[in-house]
């Protein structure tokens, strides 16, 4: 089936029909009001009617007479922008879109490759990932901690295994879990990292956080400029001491958002199955 949505929308506590932003769409490419009455199938007046009680609902004007014709005024254009925006989610999309931590969508990258699926990749926190999956922008949801997928009642897909190293420019001086304290460290919000957090605030380790970073990339770079400074990445992203590796294994998963897509769903057994011997190759374990 084909489905061809049509969206109304509240503005400012105002409810206005789908059909006056057809109007506008139409007048902005014909720069005629009769000629886009004669392409949406209604009467000038119908249309004029139709303009006049909107404009008077907004209290400003939609559409101005210029020199080539009739034409959206900037407040029409803005609202008529903003209604095609809204009108683009509830297109099919062409591409599947893979959404995520970027520890998760960077394995998927791989796995996308070697399955040779054709797919639009967005790399972002696990928070944010879940945000625009909540607004059905994603097909496939991946998340590089499993805390959201249990906070959230997913029904998710273990994907691979994983652990935190501790990584710093100035490694060599950390032989036992004692030697953190007092140590300086980069944290990534909305990741893995809580782990290691956890672990060492109920060992009483004495550490302080002085920085946030928005990605394992930036933090990474940080720390090797600077030799005061720490951090805990992903065995599978970065070289570093496993001090952590038993607290700090955790599950990386995915979540299967559009099961009407059968390719999808061939892609995510290739993932448990076959693709296993990839994820292994990529730094991390299997499930």
């Amino acid at each position: 089936m084909k489905y061809n949505p049509k969206l109304n929308m509240i503005i400012d506590g105002k409810e206005f029909s789908y059909k006056i932003f057809e109007t506008l769409k139409c007048v902005s490419k014909t720069w005629s009001q009769r000629e886009a009455a004669k392409r949406l199938g209604i009467s000038h007046s119908v249309l004029n009617r139709r303009i006049k009680e909107s404009e008077e609902k907004f209290g400003f004007r939609l559409i101005e007479t210029t020199g080539a014709g009739s034409g959206l005024t900037e407040n029409g254009l803005k609202i008529l922008n903003t209604y095609e925006k809204y009108m683009k989610r509830l297109e099919d999309r062409e591409k599947p879109v893979i959404c995520g931590g970027y520890i998760s969508t960077g394995l998927m990258e791989v796995l996308a490759q070697k399955y040779s699926i054709d797919v639009t990749i967005y790399r972002t926190d696990d928070q944010s990932a879940l945000e625009l999956a909540r607004k059905d922008m994603v097909d496939i949801l991946t998340l590089d901690d499993p805390v959201r997928a249990f906070m959230y009642d997913l029904d998710f897909t273990p994907v691979a295994y994983d652990y935190l190293v501790l990584v710093s420019n100035n490694d060599h001086s950390i032989n036992s879990l004692n030697d953190l304290n007092g140590k300086k460290f980069l944290e990534i919000p909305d990741s893995s990292q809580r782990l290691a957090w956890n672990t060492m605030d109920n060992i009483k380790i004495n550490y302080e956080i002085v920085k946030l970073v928005n990605s394992p990339y930036s933090a990474l770079k940080a720390v090797q400029k600077n030799p005061e400074l720490y951090t805990f990445l992903n065995h599978s992203f970065a070289y570093g001491s496993s001090i952590l590796k038993n607290d700090t294994q955790h599950l990386i998963s995915l979540v299967l958002c559009n099961k009407e897509n059968s390719v999808l769903k061939d892609f995510v057994d290739f993932i448990t199955t076959d693709g296993q011997k990839i994820i292994e190759q990529q730094g991390f374990m299997r499930i």
